[in-house]
């Protein structure tokens, strides 16, 4: 059932907006705020939502102007908490008993309140310290009314606002509402966080508090308590270039080998614990970054350094932005302006937050879009460029990106990329043979069934057995051909006999008879005129 008095206010809150907006720029109205703190302002009155949905878009640099995206970035959660009583109804219907039977000890003010949760100190029988974070009562379904309301309310205005149409706003609410409903699941938080306690199990560097195994929901989550100074307190200050190394370090290892990244790392979510490591919080915003993208990332670093404007278009291109076609020629000429830009800085000033914002603004009307895991991505660059500032002003993070970025590209490519692939070619192979039994099984019963004949009548006996001869001969050679490169690949891997060029010798002759193998096929069935 349709909440009428709601999708009411979000109506007239929307239609208001858009009407100021009319006026301002028809000068009948004073310009008193700026459209972007007018749109900020509209988000807050419609509630917890709304903010949320603001701080999304505040990513979405590809789409809204630099005044909205910073008027969004400004929009504040904080709200008054919810009551002690309900956030215990919420932890026993999570664990199906009461929360004095849960926790020793359970601090019914809550030292923290957001508009999604809040975050109680607790302790466990066992006496570990531990925080409760308790997801607002009801804030999943209100999220999903709001939303669904909102889309109507947005395809009214479309049918008057065609300017509108070029936004995509409702594929954006709906990009919106799948990242915030995985948000609102602190199941999905623990996952990540267990999975950053994994990839930094021993460090000496960073801390990731884990999750209590057992006392995880969707609406409640327990971790173990750590704290310790803001990354920006001023009595970590003597450590700040090495804290500022090992925090530039480990985003390093999230980007190009864990492949997951903590994309919230602004001080707030950074402590610095009594024993010198960083300790990470709040993993609702986490991003993704498989190989492939890592990969072009690499090469997009090191193509951005070495100034090459062609190969910094392919990189960027290959992270998946191009969404129709592009103007080539005209694109290039706007990177070969930021290269010249940027080529009279030195490398310590350059930024490439600032880079990947640059080259999506040359994007604008050039069918230039952000997957959502780079928009993560850019936003997680500059909150690092200005933390690692605030750490060690002197600090020279582009130079040590550079470096892992070549690192991680010859790593990927040498390693992981060969290894994929060659596991791919023992399968396709294996496939393919155990194939060829059937297929000549096939082959047989058909010539069984319907005699030599087949359509080809009027050949002889003789010119339909060398016909056979000849297929039967490329199947052999092509098997003999595939027989050559597995084998060829296994010495490449385990390095077996002498080497020339640092390459096995016997690989190297196992893949030219192959390869050898391989033309003299391709070229009998171009002679032939069938493939």
């Amino acid at each position: 059932m349709v909440d009428v008095f709601r999708l009411t206010r979000i109506g007239l809150a929307v239609w208001s907006y858009l009407l100021w907006l009319l006026l301002r720029r028809l000068h009948l109205w004073p310009a008193t705020l700026s459209p972007g703190r007018k749109a900020s302002l509209t988000l807050q009155r419609l509630g917890t939502t709304f903010i949320k949905l603001g701080q999304s878009l505040s990513l979405r640099r590809d789409l809204l102007p630099d005044e909205y995206v910073s008027a969004f970035q400004e929009l504040q959660d904080r709200v008054a908490p919810f009551s002690a009583a309900e956030a215990e109804r919420e932890i026993a219907a999570a664990f199906g008993k009461p929360v004095d039977q849960v926790f020793s000890e359970f601090e019914r003010e809550p030292m923290a309140a957001a508009s999604v949760a809040q975050v109680h100190r607790a302790r466990l029988p066992d006496g570990t310290e531990v925080i409760v974070k308790v997801r607002r009562p009801g804030i999943k379904a209100q999220v999903s009314r709001d939303m669904r309301l909102l889309r109507r309310v947005l395809r009214g205005a479309l049918l008057l606002a065609w300017g509108l149409r070029r936004f995509r706003p409702l594929d954006i609410i709906h990009e919106l509402e799948t990242n915030l409903l995985k948000e609102l699941d602190l199941r999905q938080e623990a996952h990540n966080i267990k999975r950053f306690v994994m990839a930094f199990s021993g460090s000496t560097t960073v801390y990731i508090p884990p999750a209590i195994e057992g006392l995880v929901a969707e609406a409640v989550l327990v971790q173990v308590m750590s704290g310790g100074h803001r990354v920006n307190h001023p009595a970590i200050h003597a450590a700040g270039p090495r804290l500022a190394e090992a925090f530039v370090d480990a985003y390093l290892h999230q980007f190009f080998v864990l492949g997951l990244f903590h994309a919230d790392p602004h001080p707030g979510n950074l402590f610095i614990r009594d024993d010198g490591r960083i300790c990470f919080h709040d993993f609702g915003l986490v991003g993704f970054l498989d190989r492939r993208t890592r990969r072009n990332l690499a090469a997009f670093m090191q193509a951005f350094v070495r100034q090459d404007g062609g190969w910094l278009l392919d990189a960027y291109l290959d992270l998946g932005v191009l969404a129709g076609d592009l103007d080539r020629p005209e694109f290039e000429r706007g990177l070969e302006e930021l290269l010249l830009d940027y080529a009279g800085r030195p490398l310590q000033e350059w930024s490439f937050g600032e880079v990947f914002l640059r080259i999506m603004h040359l994007g604008r009307g050039q069918n230039i879009r952000l997957p959502h895991h780079l928009l993560l991505l850019m936003r997680t660059f500059f909150i690092m460029e200005s933390t690692v500032s605030s750490l060690d002003p002197e600090f020279n993070l582009q130079e040590r990106l550079m470096q892992r970025a070549e690192e991680a590209l010859r790593t990927m490519v040498q390693d992981h990329g060969w290894k994929a692939s060659q596991a791919r070619l023992k399968y396709e192979a294996a496939m393919t043979v155990e194939a060829v039994p059937r297929t000549l099984s096939r082959l047989a019963r058909t010539l069984r069934n319907e005699g030599l004949d087949l359509g080809v009548g009027r050949r002889t006996l003789e010119e339909l057995q060398r016909h056979v001869d000849r297929g039967t001969n490329r199947l052999a050679l092509a098997l003999v051909s595939l027989g050559l490169y597995i084998a060829s690949s296994l010495l490449m891997q385990h390095a077996v006999g002498p080497r020339v060029a640092d390459m096995p010798l016997f690989a190297i002759i196992g893949y030219g008879l192959a390869l050898w193998f391989t033309v003299l096929l391709a070229t009998g069935i171009i002679r032939s005129g069938r493939l």
